[in-house]
C-alpha cells in the first residue's frame, strides 16, 4: 500500500479523498493555487504545494506542475478527484512514465473511451445497447443535415470530445440542425481543442440512468447498482439517486451486466461510470463512460456500504477486489442534492464571494465511515465558514446527502436537512433543492431529463415553491414575536406601572413581490410551554427549541418536528421553509392600519442600464457607443466559475455610453453599458 499520495484537484473532491487516505494511514499532498492558499483542502491534507495563479489553466492543469510537486514530495501516486486532469490521457500517462501511480484507470482505457465515437464503435463490439447515429466524423453543416434527415428528427448533435453539456445541442429541423452542427464545433474547439461532432437519434422523455462499475487489474470486474440522474438543468446534474424508482429488476441487472462488458472490453481498473439514455419503455442505449469518479458517487456508497475512493486506491495498488458480484448489497435510499453558489431567482446566475455564515445541518454520516443502521445525514464539501467561493472555479459549495429506509424516508430526510442548512454572505440554490423535492411529480417518481425545462420553462420565481402550509410560516412569525417580547418582560430598570406586558393580538404584514401587502390577524396564547396560534379558523401548536438568536431554529409544529430559517431584517423577520421565503412585518393591530397609510416605494427604473447580473470577468463588449441595437443581440460577455455568460439586449435601443471596460472585474448590479 502507497505511503503516501497527491491529490490533483482542490474543494470538495479533494477533502473527501483526504478522509479515506487518513483511516488508511496513507500520508496526503494538496496542491493549491493563489486563489485557494486558504482552503480546506489545503488545511487538512498533511503536506500542500502552491502550483500557481488563481486561472486554472495555470495552476490545476498544468500536468508539469502536478508531476513536480509529486516528486518534491515524494508521492507515489496521484489521485486526480473528477475534472481538472481526471480523464486526460495524456496526464495518466505522463504519470505511469514518470514512475507514478495514476488512482484511476489506465491511459489507454481513458483513451478509448474518452472519444465519444470511438467508444460507441467499441460499445457495438462489445453488444452494448447504442442509439442509432451517424459514428463518423462530420465534414460540413450540409452533411449534418442530411445525417439528421436520414436518422430522424429529432437529433443530438454532440462533440467527440464533449462534456459536462459542452458542445451539445438537440435539432428538431434542418434549420436546427445547421445551426447546431456550426454552434458545437465551435463550442468544442475552444473547450476542448477538438472540433470533431458526431449525431445520434435523440431519445424523448429520456431517463438518464448510470451504473457504477469497479474493476481491477486481476480480470474482475462488478458493477454497483445504478444511479437515477435524470434530474438535470441544462445538461447538469442537479439531485441524484440510488437507485431509480424507474427501472425493473430485469433492466437493472441487463444494464448491470451490458456496463461490465463494456469495462471488460477496455481492460478497465478502477471506479468508472457508463452512462445510459433510457425511453419510456425502459430501452436503453449507450451515452459514455466516465472514466473517473463521479460527483454523485456517494449515493452508490450509502447503499451499498462501499467506500469508492478506499476500492480505487486498493485496485491502483494491485490488489484484487475483495468481493464477487453476487455479495454486493443494495440497502435502503441514497439522495444527493448538489449545494451550488447561484441565484435561482436571478435565472441560477453565479454568485462569488465570503460565507459569512456557513453551518450545514447536522451530520450522521460521514464520508470513508460505515453507513449507520438507520440511515442519516452526510455533507461532502471543501469550504468552511469565512471562506470565500471564488470566481475562477466551478459553483459547488458542498454535497448533502441523505440516507433513508426507502426513497420517501429519504425525500423526507432530505427536506429536513435543506431546511437546516445555513448560507449566508452568496446566493445557493437550496429554495430550488427543496422545490424539485416537493414537487408531485418528483415525489411520484414521474420525471425524465426534461423535467426542470417543462415545470419551469420562464425560470424559477418565489411564487413556484410548494408548499403544504403556508400559514405555518405566518404563524411561526407571530410565535417569535410573542416569545422575543416575553424575553422582554423579565428586563431589570423598568418603570413601576410601565413594565413590558406582552399583548395577545397580532396582525403578520407579509411582504408579497412587487410590494403588495397581505395582513393575517393572529392570537396567541401561552401553554404550558407551547404557543399557541389562532389564525383563521386553525390553531397552530408551536413549541420553540433553541435560543431565538439561531438562525436555523428547531422545533415542533402540531405535532411534527420541523427546522426553519428566522432572521431579523430590521422590523422584519425573514422566514424560510421547505423553500418559501416570506418577508414578514409583526405588528400591533392598530400599527398595522397605520402601515396600511405607508406608500409602497418602487425600486428605481433601471431600463436605461446594462447590469452585469454577477460578479465576473467582463471578456468582451460586443458593442460601442453611438451602435444602434436590436432585441436579442449581444452586448457583451461575462465569465464566471468556468462558464461565459452572454448578455443579450432585451429591447431595440442605442448605446449611449459604454461604462465597463473589457478585462474588467465586476461586482454584481456594476453599470456595463448606458442607452440613451
Amino acid at each position: 500500500m502507497f505511503k503516501k499520495i497527491l491529490i490533483a484537484n482542490r474543494g470538495e473532491i479533494a477533502c473527501r479523498v483526504i478522509k479515506t487516505a487518513r483511516r488508511m494511514g496513507i500520508a496526503t499532498v494538496a496542491v493549491y493555487s493563489e486563489a485557494d492558499r486558504d482552503a480546506r483542502h489545503v488545511e487538512l491534507a498533511d503536506e500542500s504545494i502552491l502550483i500557481g495563479p488563481a486561472p486554472s489553466r495555470e495552476s490545476y492543469l498544468v500536468m508539469d506542475k502536478i508531476i513536480a510537486a509529486c516528486k518534491d514530495t515524494g508521492a507515489q501516486a496521484v489521485h486526480p478527484g473528477y475534472g481538472f486532469l481526471s480523464e486526460n490521457t495524456e496526464f495518466a500517462r505522463r504519470v505511469e512514465e514518470e514512475g507514478i501511480v495514476f488512482i484511476g484507470p489506465k491511459h489507454g482505457s481513458i483513451a478509448a473511451m474518452g472519444d465519444k465515437i470511438a467508444s460507441k464503435k467499441l460499445a457495438l463490439a462489445a453488444k452494448v445497447n447504442t442509439i442509432p447515429g451517424w459514428n463518423d466524423v462530420i465534414a460540413s453543416p450540409d452533411q449534418a443535415v442530411k445525417i439528421a434527415r436520414d436518422i430522424g428528427y429529432p437529433v443530438m448533435i454532440k462533440a467527440s470530445a464533449g462534456g459536462g453539456g459542452k458542445g451539445l445541442r438537440v435539432a428538431y429541423n434542418d434549420k436546427e440542425a445547421f445551426d447546431g452542427f456550426a454552434s458545437c464545433r465551435n463550442e468544442a474547439r475552444a473547450s476542448f481543442g477538438d472540433d470533431r461532432v458526431f449525431i445520434e437519434k435523440f431519445i424523448e422523455q429520456p431517463r438518464h440512468i448510470e451504473i457504477q462499475v469497479l474493476g481491477d487489474a486481476h480480470g474482475n470486474c462488478v458493477y454497483l447498482w445504478e444511479r437515477e440522474c435524470s434530474i438535470q438543468r441544462r445538461h447538469q446534474k442537479v439531485i441524484e439517486e440510488a437507485p431509480s424508482s424507474f427501472i425493473s429488476e430485469a433492466t437493472r441487472r441487463t444494464m448491470g451486466e451490458q456496463a461490465v462488458a463494456l469495462a471488460k472490453a477496455v481492460k478497465y481498473q478502477s471506479a468508472g461510470t457508463v452512462e445510459f439514455v433510457v425511453g419510456r419503455d425502459q430501452s436503453f442505449y449507450f451515452l459514455e463512460m466516465n472514466t473517473r469518479l463521479q460527483v454523485e458517487h456517494p449515493v452508490t456508497e450509502c447503499i451499498t456500504g462501499l467506500d469508492l475512493v478506499e476500492q480505487m486506491i486498493r485496485v491502483a495498488a494491485g490488489e484484487k477486489l475483495g468481493f464477487r458480484q453476487a455479495e454486493i448489497q443494495r440497502r435502503g435510499w441514497a439522495i444527493e442534492c448538489r449545494i451550488n453558489a447561484e441565484d435561482p431567482f436571478r435565472n441560477f446566475l453565479p454568485s462569488t464571494g465570503r460565507l459569512v455564515k456557513y453551518r450545514p445541518p447536522a451530520q450522521t454520516m460521514e464520508a470513508s465511515l460505515p453507513v449507520p443502521e438507520g440511515g442519516g445525514v452526510r455533507v461532502d464539501t471543501g469550504v468552511s465558514e469565512g471562506g470565500e467561493i471564488p470566481m475562477y472555479y466551478d459553483s459547488m459549495i458542498a454535497k448533502l446527502i441523505v440516507h433513508g429506509l426507502d426513497r420517501n424516508d429519504a425525500i423526507r430526510r432530505m427536506g429536513e436537512a435543506l431546511n437546516a442548512f445555513v448560507i449566508r454572505g452568496i446566493s445557493s440554490n437550496i429554495p430550488f433543492q427543496a422545490a424539485l423535492l416537493a414537487h408531485p411529480k418528483f415525489v411520484a417518481g414521474d420525471f425524465n431529463t426534461g423535467f426542470i425545462a417543462e415545470q419551469y420553462p420562464k425560470g424559477f420565481s418565489a411564487a413556484q415553491v410548494p408548499h403544504d402550509d403556508p400559514d405555518f410560516v405566518i404563524a411561526l412569525a407571530a410565535a417569535i414575536k410573542r416569545l422575543s417580547l416575553e424575553g422582554s418582560t423579565s428586563l431589570t430598570g423598568q418603570l413601576r406601572g410601565h413594565e413590558m406586558v406582552p399583548r395577545h393580538d397580532f396582525v403578520v404584514v407579509v411582504q408579497e413581490e412587487g410590494g403588495a401587502r397581505t395582513g393575517h390577524p393572529v392570537r396567541l396564547r401561552l401553554d404550558n410551554g407551547f404557543m399557541l396560534v389562532a389564525l383563521g379558523e386553525r390553531t397552530h401548536v408551536i413549541r420553540l427549541d433553541g435560543a431565538l438568536r439561531d438562525i436555523a431554529i428547531h422545533g415542533e409544529a402540531d405535532g411534527k418536528p420541523f427546522c426553519a430559517q428566522v432572521e431579523r431584517l430590521g422590523l422584519d423577520y425573514r422566514i424560510a421553509h421547505n423553500g418559501l421565503t416570506v418577508l414578514a412585518r409583526v405588528l400591533s393591530p392598530r400599527a398595522a392600519e397605520l402601515y396600511e397609510l405607508v406608500p409602497h416605494k418602487p425600486p428605481p427604473d433601471m431600463s436605461r442600464y446594462l447590469l452585469s447580473p454577477m460578479p465576473g470577468l467582463l471578456v468582451d463588449v460586443a458593442v460601442q457607443a453611438g451602435q444602434k441595437v436590436l432585441a436579442g443581440e449581444r452586448l457583451a460577455v461575462i465569465e464566471a466559475m468556468k462558464m461565459e455568460n452572454v448578455l443579450v439586449a432585451a429591447q431595440d435601443g442605442v448605446v449611449a455610453k459604454v461604462v465597463a471596460n473589457k478585462g474588467e472585474s465586476l461586482a454584481v448590479d456594476q453599470v456595463i453599458l448606458e442607452f440613451a
